[in-house]
């Protein structure tokens, strides 16, 4: 099974964008094996949108690396990545053109997933800008999820079409390893609750080998990089840790591992944590208690009613 716990890793979007490079990306593997990170279970090194040249090559028809921002090519990295004991991914799209107005895969799975296990893929995040009217997502995903597996290389699928057409129903059907029911995550304690909040009814579809993925964690950017916006506080960062764990969610960081505090790194390897998420059964959360919309008291089939004045709902769970 190529993922029976949640995934755990980097990916450059939160904080690089389109600014990639093959700088920031080898110096960021060079972080995650040297700070603990990789002893911690952090594993996968993902190169998200923008990374390619704005057109196919003439001749080949393959998805080209950009030559200023990857000189040495998408081998090199990918094999850099693996000299650290890690593993390499990397972003396309089910559309016709990515979210950043580069060549998506319609209509070239087979080509481009041939092409990414050339390189030495072992993840694949796969966007949904720019599908073509009336053509079915989940299609276009069971067309990849099966290229990817005719490639020859065990490459981890992660969807993120943001919910579209109740992807919790299918996404395991078409190869998915971990699937995104929420839209982007930004650098706020708003955005981070409302994503939170809005999996609560949906946790019971993570199980070992596909994992709802509540979108890429923020801890530890404090406004910094591409979606920074407000930036959260330290202890707000905590709360979005221990949810994402608490849900069996796929980790994937998105700060700049460079600048990673001795604070931020602590919470994101804390043992006890990760337990949690990377336990083998993968046994989603439960709500205890809910204090239901307008009223004082708390009330449960599970646990006893019990009176308190906070708005917060107790959750439980359990792990091996």
């Amino acid at each position: 099974m190529l993922a029976a716990t949640p995934p755990m890793g980097w990916n450059t979007w939160n904080t690089f964008g389109h600014e990639i490079d093959e700088r920031i990306v080898l110096e960021n593997a060079d972080a995650m094996a040297a700070s603990g990170l990789r002893a911690a279970g952090y594993r996968y090194i993902v190169i998200d949108d923008c990374w390619a040249c704005r057109e196919r090559d003439p001749e080949t028809g393959k998805i080209v690396p950009d030559p200023e921002k990857f000189p040495r090519g998408m081998k090199y990295v990918s094999d850099y990545v693996h000299s650290k004991g890690l593993k390499f991914g990397m972003y396309s799209c089910a559309g016709m053109r990515t979210c950043g107005d580069y060549p998506g895969s319609f209509d070239h799975e087979f080509l481009d997933a041939a092409t990414f296990a050339e390189y030495g893929c072992d993840f694949l995040k796969y966007d949904c800008c720019n599908i073509p009217a009336g053509v079915s997502e989940s299609l276009l995903y069971r067309r990849m999820g099966l290229a990817l597996r005719a490639s020859g290389r065990g490459i981890v699928f992660s969807t993120a079409n943001c919910g579209h057409e109740n992807v919790q129903a299918w996404a395991r059907a078409a190869g998915a390893h971990m699937y995104r029911c929420t839209g982007d995550i930004v650098d706020s304690f708003w955005s981070m609750k409302n994503i939170a909040l809005s999996q609560k009814d949906r946790l019971a579809g993570t199980a070992p080998g596909c994992f709802n993925d509540t979108d890429m964690l923020t801890v530890g950017m404090y406004g910094r990089g591409l979606v920074g916006t407000t930036g959260c506080t330290t202890p707000e960062y905590r709360t979005q840790f221990s949810l994402w764990c608490l849900y069996s969610a796929p980790l994937m960081l998105g700060c700049d591992l460079r600048a990673l505090s001795p604070e931020m790194l602590g919470l994101v390897t804390n043992k006890n944590l990760l337990r949690i998420n990377q336990d083998e059964e993968v046994r989603p959360p439960m709500v205890c208690r809910e204090r239901p919309t307008g009223t004082n008291t708390y009330s449960s089939s599970i646990c006893p009613a019990a009176s308190s004045p906070s708005d917060s709902s107790i959750w439980t769970t359990e792990t091996r």
